[in-house]
């Protein structure tokens, strides 16, 4: 795992409550791709999925301020995925283009919307393990030289109740998958059992990641995280960005004993 340098930031901000959070994050988001216009061009941004990520991605979808960002000059891509076929409501992808992919068709060329492969996409991809290769290669195009990935400017994780992020369980082997941006995985606990994630490498390698956590439900994982529980048990507490790591709760995720 990639472990932040010695100048990373750790920030906690609270809203009141989901939907708040969910606008607010939009809100941040739209201004951090606007200012990251600013400097350099092509702009990567990793999404994630679960209620508040989507619901997210839709209040940007409904912000004015999108049409201020030149879509054309950024590139999507995501933490993890279901390797379920395309166009299930299951997968990551789906939900983003309906919450707000769909709506930029016009000004976010198709070639720049990064989802993972999906089984029986091409005759190559057969397996997670499959995905994950592809999309490691996906990756590595636009990364900067000395490195597998693209530099990204935002990732965007969600939290489960179990304190994972992307689709890297608690004690789970793809948790610790190092020297590689992609890991197959297999026996999820959480349904479905088959997926593709990116690794601590990939997630640690982002300038920026925020994670954007709501629900009463989370409050212990999210205190266990801030106060460094091991991330075998934690896995949120092993991402971290390399300039900034920004944890975007609502008040019930913030509620746990040392948040």
């Amino acid at each position: 795992m990639t472990p932040a340098p010695p100048t990373a930031v750790r920030r906690v901000v609270v809203h009141p409550d989901a939907p708040t959070l969910a606008a607010a994050t939009a809100a941040r988001l739209l201004t951090r791709l606007l200012d990251a216009q600013s400097t350099h061009s092509p702009v990567h941004l990793v999404l994630t999925g679960g209620t508040v990520g989507i619901a997210t991605l839709a209040a940007v979808a409904s912000n004015p301020v999108r049409d201020a960002i030149d879509w054309s000059g950024v590139h999507v891509w995501w933490g993890d995925e279901r390797f379920l076929p395309t166009g299930d409501p299951e997968r990551n992808e789906t939900l983003a283009r309906d919450a707000l992919l769909d709506a930029l068709s016009e000004v976010l060329p198709a070639a720049n919307v990064h989802p993972m492969a999906a089984p029986g996409s091409t005759p190559e991809i057969r397996t997670p393990e499959d995905s994950a290769a592809a999309y490691a290669a996906d990756l590595a195009r636009f990364a900067p030289e000395g490195s597998s990935v693209p530099a990204f400017d935002v990732l965007m994780l969600g939290m489960g109740p179990d304190g994972h992020v992307a689709s890297l369980f608690p004690g789970h082997d793809a948790l610790r998958a190092t020297g590689v941006s992609t890991v197959g995985v297999h026996g999820s606990p959480k349904p479905p059992p088959e997926r593709v994630s990116l690794t601590f490498d990939a997630i640690n390698a982002a300038h920026e990641v925020w994670l954007v956590v709501s629900g009463a439900e989370k409050a212990a994982p999210v205190a266990s995280a801030l106060a460094g529980d091991p991330v075998d048990r934690t896995p949120a507490a092993g991402a971290r960005g390399r300039e900034l790591t920004l944890w975007l709760l609502d008040a019930d995720a913030a509620a746990g004993p040392t948040a």
